[in-house]
């Protein structure tokens, strides 16, 4: 659900999943073209922040994943926009797969590649934030999820 107040902040969600040295990615169709992102998305009315975490990953890639700690709390503006981000990025460790299922509009497809690859493919990236996730990620930062008050 995006927000069509522009002035105000869009709260974001992400997930990080790690697996034999490689991360959970999708690409997706973008206005500005194919692009690379972790599984990530908006956070929807009534629910958690951790559940929209777990949710948007399901929905992108066909991967159930339980968040286990928080990353970071990164604010992004859009370059020449008015638009800003919020996003909240968990590590995530994963519960099923399931590769019938149908992927969100957008969602090119769910791939797992390594850093190596995402590094020389940044100018691919949906926005900056996807490096410096997986590059806070790589650093050891981790959170308790307790940390994310949430407030029902």
């Amino acid at each position: 659900m995006m927000n069509s107040d522009s002035s105000r902040p869009l709260v974001t969600v992400a997930t990080i999943v790690a697996r034999d040295g490689t991360f959970l990615c999708v690409e997706e169709e973008t206005q500005r073209g194919v692009r690379i992102n972790q599984p990530a998305g908006h956070l929807e009315t009534g629910e958690t922040i951790v559940a929209a975490a777990a949710r948007e990953t399901l929905e992108e890639t066909g991967y159930s994943v339980e968040p286990t700690a928080l990353v970071g709390i990164y604010r992004w503006q859009m370059p020449d926009s008015p638009t800003t981000f919020v996003r909240f990025a968990f590590v995530a460790d994963v519960i099923a797969h399931d590769p019938a299922r149908r992927l969100d509009a957008g969602i090119l497809r769910a791939c797992w590649l390594d850093y190596a690859t995402l590094r020389a493919r940044e100018d691919e990236h949906r926005s900056p934030l996807v490096m410096r996730c997986f590059d806070d990620y790589l650093a050891g930062t981790r959170m308790p999820l307790s940390l994310v008050t949430e407030v029902l």
